[in-house]
């Protein structure tokens, strides 16, 4: 797959099949219409093609600082990049792209900038100035400029009772089963190492603490997790729990995961962290040997679970 941020870089000699979306956590409904899209286009010799924004149009148009989404840029491409697209061209998204007219994107973005033979969309697709043109007019845009436009109807979207408003509400209520289920992959987070305040190492759990710098990125439900990563080709486990600390009085909010078996500096690595279940809340014990006690049946607890086919 090449990813593209300059749609004037497009190689437009190629035609493509391609949808359009903003396709936030790629999930199973999601890939129902890429799976379409992949299939269509080896069937006409056209390139698959996505066609998504960024930043996310809400971030924009409302200004909304508080919209999280399932996925960063990085980790949208990286999902991306494993189901057989040709192409992905990352748009990029501002109030002057938001006033194009419907014709202007259809003819300067689809017809002369993707060189689009096929268009495959959801039934619901608006698009252009004001979200004021649906599927009748690009059907008749594309008799105009010679491309085919294919809807995904409505039943058939349905069947796949899913959305990404769906997997938020689930990740903040702490039900990763249900996210992951409705994802088609386990959520993950991706961030930085840093150093933390060193309670864990006290503990003899040390953790790596993990800087998201990524203010837009949904961070699950408070609480212990666990989870995978792989480091350096190799798939290590742990536990990670996200929240303040409260038995030691903590005031700020981190992430922080204790790897089993795995003694490495990982300070400055940036590192993908899979989350598979969720164990409990966050709790403020009695004593820090309360918590110690905790941490020791966690893992226990993780290592089982892990354990299980």
């Amino acid at each position: 797959m090449i990813t593209i941020q300059n749609i004037s870089k497009f190689d437009d000699q190629q035609p493509t099949a391609v949808t359009i979306g903003t396709f936030d956590g790629v999930h199973i409904g999601h890939r129902k219409l890429l799976d379409r899209l992949i299939n269509d286009a080896k069937l006409l010799n056209l390139k698959a093609t996505v066609l998504t924004f960024f930043p996310h149009p809400r971030m924009v148009l409302q200004q909304d600082a508080n919209i999280k989404l399932l996925n960063t840029i990085d980790e949208k491409i990286k999902i991306l990049e494993n189901i057989g697209l040709d192409y992905l061209m990352i748009y990029p998204f501002s109030k002057e792209f938001s006033r194009l007219s419907a014709t202007d994107f259809v003819e300067s973005i689809l017809v002369k900038g993707l060189n689009s033979k096929k268009i495959i969309i959801g039934y619901d697709h608006r698009f252009g100035r004001n979200r004021n043109a649906d599927i009748k007019d690009l059907i008749s845009f594309g008799k105009t400029h010679n491309f085919e436009v294919e809807e995904i109807p409505a039943q058939e979207i349905d069947e796949v009772s899913v959305s990404s408003t769906k997997i938020r509400k689930a990740l903040e209520e702490g039900d990763i089963t249900t996210a992951n289920s409705y994802l088609g992959y386990n959520y993950m987070l991706t961030g930085t190492v840093i150093h933390g305040k060193g309670l864990g190492k006290q503990l003899s759990f040390p953790t790596a603490n993990i800087h998201i710098e990524e203010d837009y990125k949904l961070i699950p439900l408070n609480g212990v997790y666990v989870v995978k990563s792989k480091i350096d080709n190799t798939t290590v486990y742990g536990m990670m729990n996200i929240g303040f600390n409260p038995t030691v009085s903590g005031k700020e909010k981190s992430i922080e995961v204790h790897f089993f078996d795995f003694d490495q500096d990982l300070y400055g690595k940036k590192i993908q962290i899979d989350i598979l279940e969720r164990l409990r809340d966050e709790h403020k014990f009695s004593s820090v040997e309360e918590l110690k006690k905790q941490l020791e049946q966690d893992k226990k607890t993780s290592l089982s679970l892990i354990a299980q086919p």
